[in-house]
């Protein structure tokens, strides 16, 4: 069994993030409870991509925090990342586990009751689902499922889930109730004032909604 925590899982936006950058975003968002980090620039170059995961990395030495690359493998590879991430437009799930290996931690973003229930659990690890609202980090999303539509979907897949799209702290205990094992943001933590902060509000929303 893998050894992650999908409780709170920062995806990284470097548009959201440029004021303080990816890297200390990152290490205030560890400060205030992050459990996962996914490295997300689908405008970088694989070079920059591992030199910024690289990075990372050492930001995220010695903590039980995972660094998980977007859609990229040859750079998950390269930095030597926990996991990888891929949508369903990016690759299939059984060719991104034979080149990662089985060791790395595999996600898959996923929109519909059908792809839920269509999940390899011996390829993936772990579903994003979503997106639960509109949001203008992901312009192209699919139609918002509102919660009752994540409980729909939560239910189908087989493998644990977080939920992803305009959440933020008081929408912790609704994603927990619909069966979420965690809250996935980006402009809840990248591009606030203090980043920290921000995700310490969080991880205390979802440690009392646990309550």
């Amino acid at each position: 069994m893998k050894d992650f925590d999908l409780s709170l899982y920062l995806v990284l936006d470097p548009v959201l993030c440029r004021d303080l950058g990816m890297v200390e975003t990152t290490r205030a968002a560890v400060a205030g409870g992050a459990t996962i980090i996914q490295l997300r620039d689908k405008d970088a170059s694989t070079t920059a991509m591992v030199e910024t995961g690289r990075a990372l990395k050492q930001i995220l030495h010695g903590t039980n925090v995972r660094l998980i690359v977007n859609d990229n493998v040859e750079a998950a590879i390269a930095i030597g990342a926990d996991g990888l991430h891929i949508g369903q437009e990016d690759m299939n799930a059984a060719d991104a586990r034979r080149m990662i290996g089985p060791d790395m931690i595999l996600g898959l973003s996923v929109e519909t009751k059908a792809l839920a229930s269509a999940i390899d659990a011996d390829i993936v690890d772990y579903a994003g689902i979503g997106p639960v609202f509109a949001t203008p980090t992901k312009p192209d999303h699919k139609q918002p499922i509102g919660f009752e539509g994540l409980a729909r979907i939560i239910k189908l897949c087989p493998v644990p889930a977080v939920a992803i799209g305009g959440l933020k702290p008081e929408h912790a205990a609704d994603a927990l109730s619909a069966g979420a094992d965690g809250l996935a943001v980006v402009s809840a933590i990248c591009g606030q004032p203090n980043p920290e902060a921000a995700t310490a509000l969080i991880a205390k929303a979802i440690k009392e909604a646990r309550q």
